[in-house]
C-alpha cells in the first residue's frame, strides 16, 4: 500500500476535460460581452489536442499580442477576451482550492494579470453600474471601505455552516445565497463576476459536484444577470432580491433541470413597456 502514500505530481486534463474547460473559460467572456478571437481558438485547440502545453499558449498571446499592438499602436478587449480565456482554462485545470478571501482575490490576480493594473488589489472607491437587466439601475454594492470586513465575515460564515442533514436542493439553494453574497461586495474595479464564477465552479468541483460546463460555456451572460437580480432591491416600485433566476441557472448546472434560460425573462420591465 505504500505506493497509495506518495504524492503525484498534477499534469493536465485528458482530452475531453481540457475541451470543457475552454468551453467554460471561452464561454465566460460573454459576461462582459467579449468574444475571443480565432487566433485562440485555434490555439486552444492545439491545447486540447496535446500538441501544446497551457503554458506554451500564454506565451503565444503574448508574443501575438506583442506584434499586433505594435503594429497597430493600440489594444482592443478581443485581447483581453483571449488572455484571460487562457488564465481560466489554466485556473481550472488545477485540483487545487482554499475556502479564504486570500484565494478569490488570487484568483482575479491570475486572470487579470496584464490586462488589469489593480489585478489582484482590492478596490479604494466606490462603484455602480448601469444595468441592461434593470433598465439602467444600479445593484448597490459594498462600500469601498468594508470590503475586507465583508469578505471576511462571509467566508468565516460559511466555513463554519453544516451541510450534513440537508437535500441536494437544500444545499445548492444556500451555496447560491453565499455566492450572491460574494458577487454582491464586488472587491474589484472590474472582473467580478468572472472571478466569482472561476471560484463557484473551483469550490463545487472540491465539494465533490459535477459541473454541468456547458452551462456556463453557454449562458455566462444569464449568470451575470441572475446575481444582478439577486441583490436588486427597490420598494417604490415593488422590486426585491429574487433567488429565482440563479436557481434556474444552478439547477441545470448541477441539478439536471431543464430550465429555460432566457435573459429577456430576468429583465425588469420599464415603465414605457408596461
Amino acid at each position: 500500500m505504500s505506493d497509495f502514500d506518495e504524492y503525484k505530481h498534477l499534469t493536465e486534463p485528458d482530452k475531453k476535460e481540457k475541451l470543457e474547460i475552454w468551453q467554460t473559460a471561452i464561454g465566460l467572456q460573454d459576461v462582459d460581452r467579449l468574444k475571443p478571437s480565432n487566433y485562440l481558438i485555434e490555439t486552444a485547440k492545439e491545447n486540447i489536442d496535446g500538441k501544446i502545453s497551457i503554458s506554451d499558449v500564454k506565451e503565444r498571446l503574448n508574443a501575438y499580442y506583442k506584434t499586433k499592438d505594435e503594429k497597430s499602436g493600440d489594444k482592443d478587449r478581443t485581447e483581453e477576451a483571449d488572455k484571460v480565456s487562457a488564465h481560466i482554462a489554466e485556473i481550472l485545470a488545477e485540483k487545487t482550492f482554499k475556502l479564504s478571501p486570500a484565494e478569490l482575490i488570487s484568483i482575479h490576480r491570475r486572470l487579470f494579470t496584464g490586462i488589469y493594473k489593480f489585478a489582484g488589489i482590492t478596490r479604494d472607491y466606490n462603484i455602480s453600474k448601469d444595468e441592461w437587466v434593470l433598465n439602467g439601475d444600479t445593484v448597490f454594492y459594498a462600500s469601498a471601505d468594508s470590503i475586507k470586513e465583508t469578505l471576511d465575515y462571509d467566508f468565516a460564515a460559511e466555513k463554519k455552516f453544516d451541510y450534513k442533514g440537508l437535500n441536494i436542493k437544500q444545499k445548492v439553494e444556500h451555496i447560491a445565497d453565499f455566492i450572491s453574497g460574494v458577487w454582491q461586495i464586488h472587491p474589484f474595479g472590474e472582473g467580478n463576476t468572472r472571478t466569482a464564477a472561476v471560484f463557484l465552479i473551483k469550490y463545487l468541483n472540491s465539494m465533490g459536484f459535477n459541473v454541468s460546463n456547458d452551462i456556463f460555456a453557454e449562458h455566462s451572460w444569464y449568470f451575470r444577470n441572475a446575481l444582478v437580480r439577486a441583490n436588486y432591491n427597490k420598494h417604490v416600485t415593488g422590486t426585491y432580491p429574487t433567488m429565482e433566476y440563479l436557481m434556474r441557472f444552478l439547477g441545470n448546472l448541477l441539478l439536471g433541470e431543464k430550465n429555460l434560460l432566457r435573459n429577456r425573462d430576468i429583465r425588469i420591465k420599464a415603465e414605457s413597456e408596461e
